[in-house]
C-alpha cells in the first residue's frame, strides 16, 4: 500500500527527474505536478500529429499497422480501433504480478517521457495517465512479457490498458479490482485513444529504467553497510586497520575505494579490542587475509560501479524514448532509442557487483565461525559447542544465497531472441536484467544482516575488551531488535530476519553515525 496522503510533489516536464525522485514517487507516494512548459510542448506537439492524420502518405503509428505489420496503411475510420487493438494486444504478460514500486515507477518515467513533447499524446491523455498515479492506481503488471527492445512492451501495455478503463488495477490501499469501476471510484474518466497515443504509451525502457533507480538507491545505503559490517568483521576477528590508511589508500587513487576505506577507518575508531593487539611485538599475524585486508578494494569498486550506472540512468532520465518522435523542427521520424541496451548492461554490471559484495562477505561470517581462524572463539560463537551449534547454518544461509546471486550474475544482456517476423531480430533483454537485479539486491541485504549478526556476537564474545564507540552503537542497535547477544541456541530465523529488515531501514548506518558522523 502506498501513502498517498503525503506532501511531497515532485514536478514533471521542468527538468529531467532525479533517481531520488524516482523513489520518491514509486515508493513513498509523493505526487506528481506535471509544469506548464511541459503542457505547452504536449499540445504543439499534437497540433503536428493531428496535420498527418489525415495525410495520404502512411506514416508509421499513426496511419500504420505496427512492428512487421508496418506496411499496411489503415483507413481513418479504423484507426482509434488501431489505438486500442495495439494495447490490448500487446497486454500479454504473464506470470508473477510485478512489485508496485516498480508499476509505479515505470509509470512516472512515461509521464517524463510524455511531457517531453516529443511523443505526440494528447494533454488530456497525460493529465489522466498522472491522475491514474496520483490516485494510487497501480495496474496489475506481470514478471515476464518484455524483451527490453520497442520498449518494454507488456508491461507498459497493461498500464495504458488502465488508462482505457480495461485491465486489472489495485487501487490506493491494494485492492485489486477491475479497471473501469476502480477508475469510476477515484472520479476519473478513461481514455479513449487517437492517433499515435496506444504507442506513444507503450514504447520505451520505462520499466527496466525504474528498476534500476530503485537498486541504485537501495545498493547505496547497502555498499555503506557493508562498510560497517566490513569493519565489525576486522575488530572482531582481531584484525588490523593499519592497512585502510589514508596514504596506503591513495596509492591506487580509486575514488571509491578512497570512501570505503576512510568509513572503515571511522566505524574503527577508539577500538580497545583493536588497541589490545597494536603492538606489532606481540601481535604475530603479519598480514590479515584478503576478505578483511581488501574490503575497501571490493566495496570500493561497488561504489564506482554503481556511479557509472547513475551516470547511466541520468542520460536515460534526460531522453524521450519513443518511435516516431516528433522532432523539435516538426518532422516525424522513426529512430532506435528504445533499444534498452545502455541500460540493461549496467543492469547486468550492477548484479556482478552485488554478488562480488556479498561474497566477500559470507567469508568475514565464516572465518569467525572456524575456531582454526577466529583467534581464539568458540567454534560457531556457540555457547557449548557440541551441545550447540551457534551461527553454523546461518553461514550456509549465506553461502546459499551468494551461490544464488552468482547464478543472477549471469549476464541478460548478451542473450537475444528475435521477434515479430524477424523485425526485431536483435533485443535488449533489460528487463530480465532488471529482475534478476532486483532479486540479488535483496539477497546481499540478508547476507550483510547475516555478518552482522556474527560480527556483533563475536565481538560480544570478546569481552570484556570493548569495540570502538561506532561499533558498540551498532550492537546495541541490533540488540534493540534481535537476539545476538552469545547464549544457548535458539530459533535463529526471526532474529536474521529482524536484521534484514533493519538493514533495508538503514538502522546499521543510523545507529554507526550518530557516532561517526556522516558516512559517504
Amino acid at each position: 500500500m502506498v501513502d498517498m496522503d503525503t506532501e511531497a510533489v515532485v514536478t514533471v516536464g521542468s527538468a529531467p527527474l532525479t533517481v531520488e525522485e524516482v523513489v520518491a514517487v514509486a515508493r513513498d507516494g509523493a505526487r506528481v505536478e506535471l509544469s506548464q512548459p511541459a503542457l505547452e510542448r504536449v499540445r504543439e506537439t499534437r497540433s503536428v500529429i493531428e496535420a498527418l492524420a489525415s495525410d495520404t502518405v502512411p506514416h508509421y503509428g499513426v496511419s500504420t499497422g505496427f512492428g512487421a505489420l508496418a506496411t499496411r496503411h489503415i483507413p481513418v475510420e479504423l484507426r482509434t480501433q488501431l489505438q486500442r487493438s495495439l494495447v490490448r494486444s500487446h497486454a500479454a504478460g504473464t506470470g508473477p504480478e510485478v512489485e508496485r514500486e516498480v508499476v509505479r515507477a515505470l509509470m512516472l518515467l512515461r509521464i517524463q517521457t510524455l511531457a517531453t513533447g516529443r511523443t505526440g499524446i494528447r494533454e488530456q491523455t497525460l493529465s489522466t495517465y498522472a491522475a491514474l498515479l496520483n490516485a494510487g492506481i497501480t495496474p496489475v503488471v506481470h514478471e515476464f512479457g518484455s524483451l527490453g527492445c520497442s520498449g518494454d512492451l507488456a508491461p507498459l501495455a497493461h498500464c495504458a490498458l488502465a488508462l482505457m478503463g480495461e485491465g486489472t488495477v489495485r487501487d490506493a490501499k491494494g485492492q485489486i479490482g477491475d479497471a473501469a469501476t476502480v477508475l469510476a471510484a477515484a472520479g476519473i474518466m478513461p481514455v479513449t485513444l487517437e492517433e499515435k497515443e496506444g504507442l506513444a504509451l507503450i514504447n520505451g525502457t520505462d520499466g527496466m529504467l525504474g528498476m534500476l533507480c530503485l537498486a541504485i538507491h537501495d545498493l547505496r545505503q547497502l555498499v555503506t553497510t557493508a562498510d560497517i559490517s566490513a569493519a565489525m568483521s576486522v575488530e572482531g576477528l582481531m584484525g588490523s586497520d593499519d592497512v585502510f590508511a589514508a596514504d596506503l589508500q591513495a596509492l591506487r587513487p580509486q575514488p571509491g575505494q578512497a570512501k570505503s576505506a576512510a568509513n572503515m577507518r571511522k566505524v574503527l575508531q577508539d577500538s580497545p579490542i583493536r588497541d589490545s593487539h597494536r603492538d606489532k611485538a606481540t601481535d604475530t599475524k603479519v598480514q590479515d587475509a584478503y576478505s578483511l585486508r581488501c574490503a575497501p578494494q571490493v566495496a570500493g569498486a561497488v561504489r564506482d560501479t554503481i556511479d557509472h550506472a547513475e551516470r547511466v540512468a541520468g542520460w536515460e532520465l534526460a531522453s524521450a524514448v519513443d518511435n516516431p518522435v516528433v522532432t523539435l523542427d516538426g518532422r516525424v521520424e522513426s529512430n532506435g532509442n528504445f533499444h534498452g541496451a545502455p541500460v540493461a548492461y549496467v543492469l547486468d554490471f550492477l548484479a556482478i557487483a552485488a554478488a562480488d559484495l556479498a561474497s566477500i562477505s559470507e567469508r568475514r561470517t565464516d572465518r569467525f565461525l572456524d575456531k582454526a581462524r577466529n583467534h581464539g572463539l568458540p567454534p560457531f560463537l556457540a555457547d557449548d559447542p557440541g551441545v550447540d551449534s551457534g551461527l553454523m547454518i546461518a553461514q550456509y544461509t549465506a553461502a546459499g544465497l551468494v551461490s544464488e546471486m552468482k547464478r543472477l550474475a549471469a549476464p541478460a544482456s548478451v542473450d537475444s531472441i528475435p521477434s515479430s517476423a524477424m523485425q526485431e531480430d536483435h533485443v535488449s533483454m533489460g528487463w530480465s536484467a532488471a529482475r534478476k537485479l532486483r532479486r540479488s539486491v535483496d539477497a546481499l541485504a540478508h547476507v550483510l544482516a547475516i555478518e552482522l549478526v556474527t560480527a556483533a556476537r563475536g565481538i560480544q564474545l570478546r569481552m570484556p575488551l570493548a569495540p570502538s564507540p561506532a561499533t558498540a552503537a551498532v550492537i546495541a542497535a541490533l540488540n534493540g531488535v534481535t537476539r545476538t547477544q552469545p547464549g544457548p541456541d535458539r530459533w535463529l530465523a526471526p532474529d536474521l530476519h529482524a536484521a534484514y529488515e533493519a538493514v533495508l531501514d538503514g538502522l546499521p548506518v543510523r545507529a554507526a553515525e550518530e557516532q561517526t558522523g556522516p558516512l559517504a
